[in-house]
């Protein structure tokens, strides 16, 4: 996917076949946190990111901010260990 920022620089997905990488970054909390804190902080994270100056300057970093719930992050850690640990596999790393 071309990003925003560079419209007319083509993606490396243009060239190499089912190339996908990304970078992203997240908020966590230790694992005991109570719900009601994890869903305050999810609130009030997602009311940032969907306010206009923060898009905004999520953009001029040549990013974009994606919310969501606590569910949704722990799916995106789970699918992104999930391809990674195949990429390690596959070319034989050994992550020690």
């Amino acid at each position: 996917m071309r990003s925003d920022a560079l419209p007319d620089v083509p993606a490396v997905a243009e060239f190499v076949p089912g190339f996908e990488a990304s970078i992203w970054h997240g908020i966590g909390a230790p694992r005991k946190t109570p719900t009601a804190i994890i869903n305050k902080l999810n609130n009030q994270i997602n009311a940032a990111l969907a306010d206009p100056r923060m898009k905004e300057r999520f953009a001029d970093l040549g990013g974009a901010a994606l919310g969501g719930s606590p569910t949704d992050f722990g799916t995106l850690i789970a699918d992104e260990i999930a391809k990674w640990g195949k990429v390690i596999q596959v070319a034989n790393i050994n992550p020690s």
